[in-house]
């Protein structure tokens, strides 16, 4: 049984079934967007506001900062990559999407659909709340709060008075527009810290490891001859167990070009000769890449505290991983100097500060579709495989047919 299924059908279930019951507390927009307006947290970020305006002052200006620098690197980011998808084979998207059951980003475990969920509303909390708090230090009215559906994407919003907000001088503006972005790059921070002091600690505590899972092969070198498919999982190499990165560094550390070297796998096992490792030719190199260590539970931790304590652990890391990892991918990608989102917010009202209006709109609107056309290019490859995924039923129909 697929859990993760099972979890986003019920998830959902339950939502449609909030909605159909209470349709007139939804603004809908469409089909596919439903908006539930609430006034929960207006109080708490007026509170907030009221006592620590001194500190909010000092970081608001650190926002304005934070923003406009993490502007121009997301930028020069996502058109770097963009030059080396484009120029360079084998190279990775700049930018791709974040969902649940797919392995889309190089490096990342393959997101569960609870841990997705949970990262979202959580960071879309934070991020929403702080632009509310900063509307209120400002004496800008906070009109709403609430959650939104985009499809099967949940969002939060607060809903500042815009008329209020444009009469305010610059400074202000871009406090507000900074705010959401600067809180999400603030607790991917806090993030990493309690992952690396807590959930890490408590996760290598209650698991070992078990071999090296290898999910890409590199093409020209002897591994991609072997005859293994991907992921595979390394268990002994050269007759020396490979239970963690420390004994698979070992192993390999002496292999020279041209050695013989025997793998056993959880797939079998293969013997090949060592190629050259590009980056030092003294080296020998089989041509593996994007592997991860496979873990499995301490002995003494299941027979001491129950099965269910390190599937817990795991669980819990890996919510702290994924929070650190969608807060900074929010907070950076919130700061692209495109349109609508903080950043393009944040471009047009400096431009509009040190030039005329006409042209600081038409300067806006060029970086803006600059950006659009940079993400789409990088979302391609992701988008060409949804849509072979999708047609495979229709093509196999076809077929039948």
């Amino acid at each position: 049984m697929n859990i993760d299924l099972l979890l986003a059908l019920i998830f959902y279930g339950v939502i449609i079934l909030y909605i159909s019951k209470n349709k007139s507390r939804f603004q809908f927009q469409g089909k596919l967007v439903a908006i539930y307006r609430t006034k929960i947290g207006l109080k708490l970020m007026d509170k907030i506001a009221k006592k620590f305006p001194k500190t909010l002052h000092v970081l608001g200006l650190l926002s304005i900062i934070t923003g406009f620098a993490g502007m121009g690197f997301i930028f020069y980011w996502l058109f770097k990559g963009t030059f080396d998808l484009v120029m360079m084979s084998g190279a990775a998207p700049a930018v791709a999407p974040v969902l649940p059951g797919l392995k889309v980003i190089p490096g990342l475990p393959i997101l569960s659909f609870m841990h997705w969920i949970l990262a979202i509303l959580v960071i879309a909390v934070i991020h929403e709340f702080s632009h509310g708090i900063y509307a209120r230090l400002y004496k800008v009215k906070v009109k709403s709060s609430g959650l939104a559906l985009f499809g099967p994407i949940l969002a939060a919003f607060v809903e500042p008075d815009e008329k209020q907000l444009t009469k305010k001088n610059r400074r202000v503006q871009l406090s507000v527009f900074s705010a959401g972005p600067f809180s999400n790059i603030l607790t991917g921070f806090l993030f990493i810290l309690l992952m690396s002091q807590v959930t890490l600690p408590l996760y290598n505590a209650a698991y070992e490891g078990d071999g090296i899972v290898v999910h890409d092969l590199i093409e020209g070198y002897p591994m991609e001859n072997a005859g293994l498919e991907t992921p595979f999982k390394i268990i002994e190499l050269n007759n020396q167990e490979v239970n963690d990165f420390s004994d698979f560094l070992n192993s390999t550390s002496n292999v020279l070009p041209g050695d013989e070297v025997d793998l056993k796998t959880d797939k079998g096992a293969v013997s090949f000769v060592a190629a050259a490792n590009p980056d030092n030719t003294s080296k020998g190199f089989m041509g593996v890449s994007n592997f991860e260590l496979a873990r499995i539970p301490k002995g003494e931790v299941v027979e001491k505290y129950g099965a269910f304590v390190p599937p817990t652990m795991q669980w819990i890391h890996m919510l702290f991983f994924w929070l650190w990892i969608v807060s900074w991918g929010v907070g950076l990608f919130n700061l692209l100097p495109l349109g609508p989102v903080d950043g393009g917010r944040m471009l047009l009202s400096g431009l509009e500060r040190v030039t005329t209006k006409k042209r600081a709109h038409r300067i806006w609107k060029i970086v803006s579709l600059t950006c659009l056309l940079l993400i789409f290019i990088n979302m391609a490859p992701f988008l060409w495989k949804l849509f072979l995924f999708l047609i495979k039923p229709v093509m196999f129909l076809v077929a039948l047919v």
